[in-house]
């Protein structure tokens, strides 16, 4: 951790590509999680998340929260108090549920679209875990977003397709006031030839922030001209056009 920040890219993508496959619940080894994506209006002071055991013995864990931001194409997690979860130990008994409260600190409505990660770790049973730290067997991120007072705004994204030595890279810049989840990817050459780039959840596009991602495309691939993109942002399909960056 540098700066008490740390980037999560890898871990991001592994776990969007888990929520995805179920809308209303994420399901991984033994925890059962709703909702996966938690949104609080202006005025909510808590929320709260469901965490279920439908297994036989007993799954201890720990709740983190992170405030969530974008930073040169890299994803940021950084320790906050503007939201709290309680409890922040959990044991879950064989077929038991348990609710994590997320509380906020503050009632002042938020300027902007705020964005939160929380991150659930399952834990190895007392007597288990090495002596010098913590063991982590699996760990779970569910996002969550403080809408600000003013009338829910909307993403405003521009696309940017840039090729360097190492290959192909999708920016993705959202001028708007709320975040842009973006799934289902393609990107169309002038011929008309469509590449895939993810058929599940590429990422999010904060508010005010930019995402990025490595694209693989075939060593052969045109995109020159007029190239397009079409996708699913917040499960809405979009088709527009991408900027394509001169090869570096």
């Amino acid at each position: 951790m540098r700066n008490r920040m740390f980037t999560f890219r890898r871990l991001f993508a592994g776990l969007a590509a888990a929520a995805a496959t179920m809308p209303g619940m994420a399901t991984a080894a033994t925890l059962q999680i709703s909702p996966v994506t938690i949104e609080l209006q202006s005025n909510d002071n808590a929320s709260g998340i469901t965490l279920q055991n439908p297994g036989d013995t007993p799954v201890y864990g720990q709740v983190r929260v992170f405030r969530w931001d974008q930073v040169n194409g890299e994803e940021t997690l950084t320790p906050t108090r503007d939201l709290v979860a309680s409890p922040p130990l959990m044991k879950i008994t064989g077929q038991e549920s348990q609710l994590i409260r997320l509380v906020r600190e503050s009632n002042a409505s938020p300027a902007t679209e705020q964005s939160f990660r929380i991150l659930i770790d399952e834990l190895a049973p007392p007597g288990e875990a090495p002596q010098d730290g913590v063991m982590i067997r699996l760990r779970y991120s569910v996002p969550v977003f403080i809408e600000p007072a003013a009338a829910a705004g909307s993403p405003q994204l521009s696309w940017h397709l840039r090729h360097t030595r190492d290959g192909w890279t999708l920016n993705v810049e959202n001028a708007g006031s709320r975040r842009a989840q973006i799934a289902a990817v393609r990107l169309v050459n002038a011929a008309g030839k469509a590449y895939v780039v993810n058929p599940g959840l590429l990422g999010y596009a904060l508010a005010g922030r930019a995402g990025q991602w490595t694209v693989a495309l075939p060593p052969d691939v045109e995109m020159d001209g007029a190239v397009k993109v079409r996708a699913m942002v917040n499960s809405v399909p979009l088709e527009t056009a991408v900027t394509v960056d001169p090869s570096n």
